[in-house]
């Protein structure tokens, strides 16, 4: 998983002359960041110092611009913040030592609702939250809900959104027979026979794979009408439009390269790069990889980025987009020392001087949640980035159409929704056993 095409070392040629277009000198980010620390309404403990367990990169130039804004903050504050990284996985499982010992770092930065398993053990982040959207416009719907749950109390601030689409090489789906990405689910399919009948076939992870995984088994899910658990958070897998929705990811897993049923996070990666498969789903790491591989002299990876494109998941029979994106929260911890200087850290970070510019860094990898940065270059500068601009805006909310919560966050870190799916594709389960065995384990957590 640590190879040269790992999404987890992206980035390091070309795109990191975009991330230094992008940041503004030391000295102008220093000037703004006195400034602003004058201004701040959270002032900072005397002697305060943090610590953040973050995600390990998926693209350097973000990692880059992070450090880069971390720097300033520390220099116009006095607040010194580590960071230390671990493996996306890995996060909850520390974040969950730390709340039950009462000791760790004082922020952790992860995936989708993982604040929700101990939402008591959260700092409040109210008064922080409400300062950013007033002051930009506002956030999206889901970045509300997957603040502040079904209560009023901001358990984590909800920092992007890393968008998970359609990758696909465009020279594939015109040899199978098609000009573009079907907007709807059974043209989908059709393409996705083709282009496997080509020799040319696409691939979606049904391993336990956090972010792939989770994103396009719950996308297909609700696509057709399924639910894990209804608007009041009663169990209800068991139903005709779940029956359709396990017809149809057979139907395509079928039609997908073989292996796919023990992908993780990083196999569509390589897969993808390598010319083994030429459609999957992924966040923009992909192309940010073959741009930065074609720069290093890399034939393959040059023909790969100059042939690859991105689009929305097709509509199903629902009729409306049923995407699922990967929300990154940041949780600050209750047994903080330093409660202030964590809303500083927090606020420092999303004002437009640093957010705009860590925006444009990632590269279209990280998506706003503020309305405000809606406009950003990033989404312009490059038309294969533009259908990522919208993840936040299109996405359904974590445990959708229940609340979120310590059950929904539960049923997510247990791969109830993916796994069904992985039984039932692969012939380890019938319909009614794979059915069967999500409605108890999402049951176990919903009692």
């Amino acid at each position: 998983m640590r190879n040269k095409i790992d999404r987890r070392s992206l980035l390091l040629g070309s795109a990191a002359t975009t991330a230094i277009a992008a940041t503004a000198s030391t000295t102008d980010m220093l000037g703004f960041a006195k400034a602003w620390a004058a201004d701040n309404p959270f002032k900072p403990e005397d002697g305060a110092s943090l610590t953040l367990t973050r995600w390990r990169r998926f693209v350097q130039s973000e990692d880059d611009a992070f450090r880069e804004i971390v720097a300033s903050f520390t220099k116009a504050t006095g607040v010194n913040v580590n960071i230390t990284e671990e493996g996306l996985d890995d996060i909850q499982p520390k974040a969950s030592v730390a709340a039950n010992t009462g000791q760790g770092a004082d922020m952790f930065w992860g995936i989708f609702a993982f604040p929700h398993l101990f939402p008591t053990q959260s700092l409040d982040l109210t008064d922080a939250a409400d300062y950013l959207g007033k002051k930009y416009g506002g956030w999206s719907d889901a970045a509300v809900v997957y603040g502040r749950g079904s209560g009023k109390k901001w358990v984590c601030m909800p920092v992007a959104v890393v968008g998970n689409e359609i990758n696909f090489r465009r020279s594939s789906i015109e040899k199978a027979g098609f000009k573009s990405v079907p907007g709807e689910t059974d043209g989908f399919l059709e393409l996705m026979k083709a282009m496997k009948a080509q020799g040319t076939p696409g691939g979606f992870a049904l391993g336990n794979a956090s972010g792939d995984g989770n994103s396009w088994t719950h996308w297909l899910l609700w696509s057709h009408g399924g639910k894990l658990v209804d608007e009041n958070d009663k169990v209800a897998i068991d139903s005709p439009e779940t029956r359709a929705a396990l017809d149809y990811c057979k139907k395509l897993y079928e039609a997908s390269a073989p292996g796919t049923i023990s992908w993780n996070d990083s196999f569509n990666n390589k897969a993808f790069l390598s010319g083994q498969v030429h459609l999957t789903n992924n966040g923009i790491s992909i192309y940010a990889a073959a741009q930065r591989n074609a720069a290093s002299g890399d034939a393959l990876a040059k023909e790969v980025a100059d042939d690859m494109d991105h689009a929305y998941y097709p509509i199903g029979p629902v009729g409306k987009p049923t995407e699922f994106q990967a929300v990154f929260p940041v949780m600050g911890m209750n047994y903080t020392k330093y409660p202030n200087a964590v809303k500083a850290f927090l606020t420092y970070w999303m004002e437009a001087d640093q957010y705009n510019k860590w925006l444009r860094a990632s590269v279209g990898y990280v998506t706003h949640t503020l309305k405000a940065f809606a406009d950003n270059p990033v989404w312009t500068e490059d038309p294969k980035r533009r259908v990522f601009r919208d993840c936040a805006e299109r996405t359904l909310p974590f445990g959708y159409p229940g609340t979120i919560g310590e059950k929904a966050a539960a049923a997510m870190a247990d791969f109830i929704v993916v796994n069904m799916f992985a039984n039932y594709s692969s012939g380890r389960m019938d319909a009614d056993a794979a059915i069967k065995q999500a409605a108890r384990q999402t049951g176990r957590i919903y009692r």
